[in-house]
């Protein structure tokens, strides 16, 4: 799968976890909800990736699949891995976890594309504005081995943050 197409005049936002089939997808359907709702689609592209080639082409855990559908969203997904050549096209990386930020650290100290914003998606939540990043207490932990209520619980964590970051987008854009 490849990656961008050149900057374009939209901001573009990916937002990354291990796999791309677990908490980056359920990031991305509720942040494009949020966006919607706040009239910012046409000027605010937002998908999703994941550090790992292991679910490349899959769709979204059913789990994960079920409560983005059960809370209300809704999310077209095919896994992909990100790699350090699609820097140069986003605006905002949001990192899932610590682990994922470290890893995309070094790809975007590879990628030499100082445009390109590394945060961690929940430094976006009020109640966390305060912690520095990167920090584990900002980690959108990996429901993959858990049940439902873990795939509820990282739904809840993005909504806390998701209106932060559109609140964020706004100056971004503006």
């Amino acid at each position: 799968m490849g990656g961008y197409a050149p900057r374009v005049s939209q901001f573009r936002i990916t937002l990354v976890c291990l796999g791309n089939i677990c908490r980056s997808p359920i990031g991305e359907a509720v942040l494009r909800d949020r966006i919607n709702k706040a009239g910012l689609e046409s000027l605010v592209l937002v998908d999703s990736a994941g550090t790992g080639d292991w679910h490349i082409g899959y769709p979204a855990d059913p789990r994960a699949a079920a409560t983005i559908t059960q809370y209300g969203y809704t999310l077209d997904h095919q896994a992909r891995q990100i790699n350090s050549t699609w820097f140069g096209a986003i605006d905002l990386v949001l990192a899932m976890d610590t682990e994922n930020y470290k890893n995309l650290q070094v790809m975007l100290d590879e990628a030499g594309a100082p445009a390109t914003e590394l945060r961690m998606f929940r430094s976006f939540d009020p109640a966390l504005a305060h912690l520095l990043e990167p920090s584990s207490d900002l980690d959108v932990p990996d429901p993959y081995y858990g049940g439902e209520e873990s795939f509820v619980l990282v739904l809840k964590m993005i909504e806390d943050a998701a209106d932060g970051l559109v609140a964020y987008l706004r100056q971004q854009i503006s």
